[in-house]
Order: structure tokens, then sequence, then C-alpha cells
């Protein structure tokens, strides 16, 4: 009796633990989910206090392409897409693409450091309540929405974006 209740103990055991294994293996993370809920809807309209001491409404913006880009200073893949967006930013910018920053969970001190080390032009405020990375469901940085001229969200990008999927995404809006 004694060694069936081993054996049975341990295909109960290691039956449990492939089940654990199983579960945790197919789940997505939670940062790769951010903002999927955003896409094919009305974008959220919101204000921007920016650094430069202007403000910045998503619906003035309407009839214009728009790309809506989440980061922070402290986080190394938005440094590492940085540059990308402010050369994409200088290309497309004449033709009425609009590139928006939203620096979020960030020191005002560490996010104009960050602006001026990667020497980023196009408009960028902090969403210091909160309340703007809420409304598009960011649970993790860096997001790029792509907002088209009717204002409809089409797409976005979780992680550090590239030049060749940035540039394609912009051509898609101007289409």
């Amino acid at each position: 009796m004694g060694r069936i209740t081993i054996i049975a103990t341990f295909v109960v055991f290691f039956g449990l633990i492939g089940l654990v294994g199983f579960g945790l293996g197919a789940r997505e993370p939670l940062t790769g989910a951010s903002g999927v809920a955003r896409v094919g809807r009305p974008s959220i309209d919101f204000t921007l206090n920016l650094f430069d001491g202007n403000k910045l409404s998503l619906s003035s913006l309407k009839g214009k392409p728009v790309v809506v880009n989440f980061w922070a200073s402290w986080c190394p893949p938005c440094r590492e897409e940085a540059a990308t967006l402010e050369k994409t930013w200088r290309v497309y910018k004449d033709k009425g693409v609009v590139f928006i920053g939203v620096d979020i969970q960030d020191t005002e001190a560490a996010a104009r450091a960050y602006i001026e080390e990667f020497r980023v032009t196009y408009p960028n405020g902090p969403d210091r309540d909160g309340k703007i990375t809420i409304d598009y469901g960011v649970s993790g940085i860096p997001i790029t929405f792509f907002i088209n001229r009717e204002g409809m969200i089409v797409d976005r990008w979780v992680g550090a974006i590239t030049e060749p999927m940035l540039v394609a995404q912009v051509e898609a809006l101007l289409k």
C-alpha cells in the first residue's frame, strides 16, 4: 500500500507541475497586450502640457496622421528607439505627420535630460496624473500608437520600434 501511495503522489505532483508549466508557457506577457483594446477604435482625446511650455490637444490634429509614443527616460527600450523616432519625425513632418511623445512615470528633470540627449524635436509632455496612460491601456513601455486622419487607432507597436517598421506604419497612415 505504501508503494502505491508514493507512486500516486509522484503522478499527482508531476501532473500539477506539468499543468503549471503549460499554463505559464502559454501566457502572453501583460506588456504584450499593452493597448490592444484601443486598436480599431477612435482615439481618446487628451491635452498635454508640453515640456516647451505649450499645450497640445490630440483633437486639434484631426485630419492629420498621428504617431503617439509612450516613453520614460529610465526605460532601456525607449532609449533604443529614441533616435529612430526623431529621425522618422524629421523625414515625415513636412508631409503632415505629427509625432507626440507622452512621458510617463518620470521626473521632469530626467525627461528633459532625455529629450536633450536624443535631440528630440517633436512635441513631448508628461502624463503627470497617468490618465492618458490608463485611457490608452498602456501596461508597458515603450508603446507606439498609429492614428489615421479620421482619428482612429489603426495599429500599435509594443517595444522598441525599428526604423523599417516605423516607416511602414507612417507610410500606411499617409495612404
